[in-house]
C-alpha cells in the first residue's frame, strides 16, 4: 500500500495544458518557469511526487510545493511572488529612458556615455545607471574590431583552407606559413622592478628602440612543431630563403606532398617564388582570403610567442632579440602541442550570415 497522505488530483484544462506546454518548450521562457510547467504537466499525467522528482531530478519537496501552488492559484501560482523589501524607486519609464539614450544617442562632446554622464542626464544615481546597464547587457565603454573580407573568391578559399585542416590529403605534410614582421628590440630606460608579494612587476613606460627583425615561421598542423627563421628584412628574397630552410627541414619521401597555407602578401607571389616552386613540385599552395589571416594557424602561434616572450621582453640589441626567439622555438619544439581546428566552412559561413543579419 502507498504510504503518506493521498495526493489531491491535479487536473488541467485544455487551455491550461496548452499554456503550460508553451512555457515548457519556448526557448525564451525563464528556466524556472519552464521547469515549474514541466512539474505540473507531469503531475497532471497522474505521476506521484516521487515519480516526478525522479524524472526531473528534483526533490519531492520541490515537486509538492509547485503541485500545491498550482492547485491553489492555477497558472498565476507558477510566477514568482513579490519579494519583501523596499519598493522600487526607479520606474519602468526611467529604465526605458536610460536604455534608449544609451542605444540611440551620444552625449555632447563625447563618443559614448559614461555612467556619470548618464546619471547627470537622467537624474538617476550612478549606481542605478550601472544596474540598468548590467541588466540589459550594455557596455558603452567597450568597443571591438571586425573586418569582413571583400575577396571575390572568399567562399572558395575558406572551403579550400578549412578542407586541408579537417581532411588533409593522404601522404601530405600541412604547414601554415606566415611572417611576423617588424618585431622590435625594445629596451627600457631604467631597470625593471621585479615581482614581489603584493606588488606586480614594474617597468618604465618609455623605451629605447634598437632595431627590428622579422620572424618567418612554418607551423606543422599535425604536430605543432614550428620551423622558424629570423631575417632583418621582409622581402621575397627572404621568403625564398625561408622556403629553402623549410625544404631542408621536411625530408623528401616518395609520394609525400607539402601543402603550404599562406596569406595574399605580394612577396608570396613574385616570379622568384614561382620559379622556386617550379623547381620543387612537391609543394602545393593554399591562399587564405584577403583580410582572412585568422584562417592561418600560424597567427595563433605568433600570438602565443608575443604573449609569452616578446611583449614584456627587454632586449638591448636585435641580435639579443633573435637569440630569444630561437631559444623559444627550441623549447617549443621539445614538447609541441598542435592547435586543433574544429570549425567547418558551413559553420563559418553561418556565423558571418548571423552577424550580418544582426547588424542590418
Amino acid at each position: 500500500m502507498p504510504l503518506g497522505r493521498p495526493l489531491p488530483p491535479l487536473n488541467v484544462t485544455a487551455l491550461e495544458r496548452q499554456k503550460l506546454l508553451t512555457w515548457a518548450n519556448r526557448p525564451t521562457s525563464a528556466q524556472r518557469l519552464a521547469l515549474r510547467s514541466r512539474i505540473v504537466l507531469a503531475c497532471a499525467d497522474g505521476l506521484s511526487n516521487l515519480q516526478v522528482s525522479q524524472q526531473l531530478r528534483l526533490t519531492s519537496a520541490t515537486v509538492g510545493k509547485w503541485r500545491l501552488r498550482f492547485l491553489n492559484h492555477r497558472l498565476e501560482g507558477l510566477a514568482d511572488e513579490p519579494r519583501p523589501g523596499a519598493p522600487r524607486t526607479v520606474t519602468d519609464v526611467q529604465v526605458e529612458d536610460v536604455v534608449t539614450r544609451t542605444l540611440e544617442t551620444q552625449p555632447d562632446n563625447a563618443t559614448h556615455w559614461s555612467s556619470r554622464r548618464m546619471a547627470k542626464a537622467t537624474g538617476l544615481s550612478q549606481s542605478a545607471v550601472v544596474r540598468i546597464w548590467h541588466a540589459f547587457g550594455l557596455k558603452p565603454h567597450l568597443t571591438e574590431t571586425f573586418k569582413l573580407s571583400t575577396d571575390p573568391f572568399f567562399v572558395e578559399k575558406v572551403r579550400d583552407v578549412v578542407g586541408v585542416y579537417l581532411n588533409p590529403p593522404d601522404k601530405a605534410v600541412v604547414l601554415c606559413v606566415d611572417e611576423k614582421s617588424q618585431v622590435q628590440a625594445l629596451d627600457r630606460t631604467q631597470p625593471l622592478l621585479p615581482l614581489g608579494p603584493g606588488q606586480v612587476e614594474r617597468q618604465t613606460h618609455d623605451y629605447v628602440r634598437h632595431g627590428t627583425t622579422s620572424l618567418f615561421a612554418a607551423l606543422e598542423v599535425a604536430t605543432g612543431r614550428v620551423i622558424g627563421e629570423c631575417f632583418r628584412r621582409h622581402r621575397h628574397q627572404e621568403f625564398v630563403k625561408f622556403l629553402t630552410v623549410v625544404d631542408a627541414a621536411v625530408p623528401e619521401e616518395d609520394g609525400v606532398s607539402v601543402h603550404l597555407i599562406l596569406d595574399n602578401y605580394s612577396t608570396h607571389k613574385t616570379p622568384a617564388v614561382k620559379r622556386w616552386l617550379r623547381r620543387h613540385p612537391r609543394y602545393v599552395l593554399h591562399f587564405t582570403p584577403t583580410s582572412g589571416s585568422w584562417l592561418n594557424l600560424a597567427e595563433r602561434f605568433f600570438g602565443q610567442i608575443t604573449e609569452q616572450r616578446l611583449r614584456r621582453g627587454v632586449f638591448s640589441s636585435v641580435a639579443e632579440l633573435e637569440r630569444a626567439i630561437q631559444e623559444y622555438l627550441e623549447k617549443h619544439n621539445q614538447d609541441p602541442k598542435p592547435f586543433v581546428w574544429t570549425a567547418s566552412a558551413e559553420l563559418i559561413f553561418s556565423k558571418i550570415k548571423d552577424t550580418l543579419k544582426a547588424n542590418l
